[in-house]
């Protein structure tokens, strides 16, 4: 497939770049720093452009099969994640490009009945970036004209081993036997490009988690 991914240079892009890699796709890593495309792969055709530029959601996804976006606002600008996700379905609107989003994991229901977000025991420090997930979340939901998917991330996701593993859920929160929500940003890509090669949600959310 032909894979436009914003967000190339992220902690999650990066990876998603190189399982895309592994797996035989066309790649085209934007970044809107070029100074940071310096560790991603050799072979990916690497351009500038801004997710939250509709202009330059099109153009970059002109004759694409799909875009993955996988930005992160910096701490203080967490509202930016809504226009940016808006930007990103009016720059593809009737392209019949499909969009495959990282999310959050604000919106995924617990145990105890309320969402991530709701619950008492949610840190202080993570609810702006949590805050923005959730109406990110809601803009999606909203969203017609483009086959979107949105994949939420467990509660703990970091650099880890790529093993290849994981569980697939819909809108309720993955946990193991212990009771961690966990899963490595490997596996996470492997799950993302699972997803872009046999797509199962079409204008829905899914979740993994080990």
């Amino acid at each position: 497939m032909r894979i436009t991914v914003f967000g190339a240079a992220g902690a999650v892009g990066r990876r998603v770049v190189a399982e895309a890699f592994t797996r035989g796709h066309e790649v085209t890593a934007v970044v809107r720093d070029p100074r940071r495309a310096a560790d991603l792969p050799a072979e990916a055709t690497v351009r500038t452009g801004d997710a939250a530029n509709p202009s330059d959601v099109a153009s970059l996804a002109r004759g694409q099969d799909l875009v993955i976006t996988a930005t992160r606002p910096a701490a203080g600008r967490e509202a930016e994640l809504v226009q940016t996700t808006r930007s990103l379905l009016e720059g593809l609107a009737g392209t019949g490009v499909r969009l495959l989003a990282v999310g959050g994991a604000a919106t995924l229901r617990t145990p105890g009945g309320t969402t991530v977000l709701d619950d008492p025991a949610f840190p202080a420090e993570l609810r702006p970036i949590a805050s923005a997930c959730r109406d990110q979340h809601e803009v999606y939901r909203a969203g017609t004209g483009v086959d979107w998917t949105y994949a939420s991330p467990p509660l703990l996701l970091e650099p880890g081993e790529r093993t290849g593993h994981y569980r697939l859920g819909g809108d309720d929160l993955l946990a193991d036997a212990g009771g961690r929500s966990a899963i490595s940003m490997e596996d996470f890509a492997i799950a993302l490009l699972d997803e872009a090669e046999r797509p199962r949600h079409h204008r829905t959310r899914f979740t993994v988690a080990y």
